[in-house]
């Protein structure tokens, strides 16, 4: 459904952009360091769980996250683990550093499963994460579907995971892939408040980075980039040299949301496909220019 964008509303701009959340990889620990003084104290900071990552860096980027004052949230990627001792042994190593409070339970992408756990569900499900810790889980969301997923599947399971995270008395922030267009992102969150989950969601959203790195991740996550999105956005496919931060987007989605109460709790994850100094400081122009 295409929605008339009303007019760009500064008060609800900074809510949205108020207590945001970044992204990083095991390699990244360099880049944090460098951005530290442009990012909030206390501001969550997911770390991935990737292929090209092992334990020790997966490790070490938590507790960096975590030394320098902020919140980390570590992946579990559940088809790439291969075994209960295995899931153990990571949150163990994450619980000495600080660091399992929060976490992101993802599927992740291997199309054969490593071990036990074909989906995030089953990890939420097999009991683990209380023995060290857990507090509050972050589950996918995708307002543009998966690739690979059918949307009927998509939301079965976002329905179980929010149900099997409720029974167990565990807290839910939906952390949703990333996007270009706020049109399927509203249409996304009115049908999950329709189903009743009431759960923050944070919406994903690149930071400032290159057209082409982030056509490129948009290809790849299956986010729609066509000619129409990408100029409502704020670029052009006829034009890639250059780099693109979110200000349309973000103005636009906090313009909706204020008109759209029933929206509920919505926030900004931040996907630092440019790094992470470039993005807390786009947030720190942003939030000044609407003040």
């Amino acid at each position: 459904m295409t929605r008339t964008t009303p007019a760009p509303n500064r008060e609800a701009a900074l809510q949205l952009v108020d207590d945001f959340s970044l992204e990083m990889t095991g390699k990244d620990i360099p880049g944090l360091i460098e951005a530290k003084d442009s990012i909030p104290q206390g501001t969550k900071i997911n770390v991935t769980f990737l292929g090209n990552e092992d334990l020790e860096m997966r490790v070490a980027a938590a507790k960096a996250v975590r030394d320098l004052g902020f919140v980390p949230v570590p992946h579990i990627s559940a088809r790439r683990i291969g075994s209960q001792q295995q899931l153990e042994e990571f949150l163990g190593r994450l619980q000495e550093v600080g660091a399992t409070e929060h976490v992101f339970s993802v599927g992740g992408d291997p199309a054969t499963p490593e071990g036990p756990y074909p989906d995030s569900l089953s990890v939420i499900r097999s009991g683990v994460l209380q023995k060290y810790g857990v507090r509050e889980v972050s589950i996918a969301g995708y307002p543009e579907g998966h690739p690979d997923i059918a949307d009927d599947v998509l939301w079965r399971h976002l329905e179980d995971k929010s149900a099997a995270l409720k029974e167990q008395g565990l807290d839910a922030v939906i952390l949703t892939q990333f996007a270009f267009d706020t049109d399927p992102v509203m249409s996304w969150i009115d049908a999950v408040r329709a189903r009743g989950i009431d759960t923050q969601i944070r919406v994903g959203t690149p930071g400032p980075a290159g057209i082409k790195r982030l056509l490129g991740f948009a290809r790849r996550f299956g986010v729609g980039a066509n000619a129409m999105i990408v100029k409502k956005y704020g670029f052009s496919l006829t034009n890639l040299m250059g780099t693109a931060g979110p200000d349309r987007f973000v103005t636009d989605l906090a313009s909706l949301l204020a008109e759209d109460p029933s929206s509920g709790r919505v926030g900004l994850h931040f996907y630092t496909f440019g790094g992470l100094l470039a993005t807390s400081d786009w947030v720190r122009q942003f939030t000044a220019a609407q003040a």
